[in-house]
């Protein structure tokens, strides 16, 4: 037992996808997200794989939780890449959301358009992977924080094969 008296915990999750983004979705493409709730990954297609930008956790419906991601991208309260520099690893902001004051929301009046624009080529871009681990308990808040705590001390590359 390690020493700090917890017990080392394994969990099994089995991951389906790549899903298009709602409202995104293709003849040809990836499939729709699934009616079910749960963890979700929003990934890249990346040289050999995929490269995971973020972890969410819902407990409502996927489509329904990704109307509303897909409002405050359009409002400007995301942040938005630049696609073509995220497919090769490089994080290129072409608009920085989080936290607004006068001047932000005069340039995001200003640049409304370009942002939109970026902002539909970014969600058909982008990638997702579900699970529906059992929505009981925390289990899906530990798994969802498990995975950015992973992506935050990784390094921001792309995989390749080996």
């Amino acid at each position: 037992m390690p020493a700090s008296g917890a017990r080392d915990m394994e969990m099994c999750a089995s991951w389906s996808g790549p899903h298009a983004w709602p409202e995104f979705e293709r003849q040809g493409g990836p499939a729709s997200l699934p009616s079910h709730s749960g963890v979700y990954l929003w990934t890249f297609e990346c040289q050999d794989g995929y490269l995971i930008y973020a972890a969410g956790l819902t407990r409502r419906p996927f489509r329904q939780r990704f109307q509303e991601h897909t409002r405050l991208y359009l409002s400007g309260d995301y942040t938005v890449l630049d696609v073509a520099q995220l497919k090769n690893g490089v994080r290129s902001e072409i608009w920085h959301g989080w936290g607004w004051n006068a001047a932000k929301r005069a340039e995001f009046a200003e640049r409304r358009s370009e942002i939109e624009e970026a902002t539909q080529r970014q969600l058909a871009a982008c990638r997702v992977f579900v699970t529906d681990v059992a929505l009981r308990g925390r289990v899906p808040e530990r798994l969802e924080a498990a995975i950015m705590n992973c992506l935050y001390a990784a390094p921001a590359t792309c995989p390749t094969k080996a």
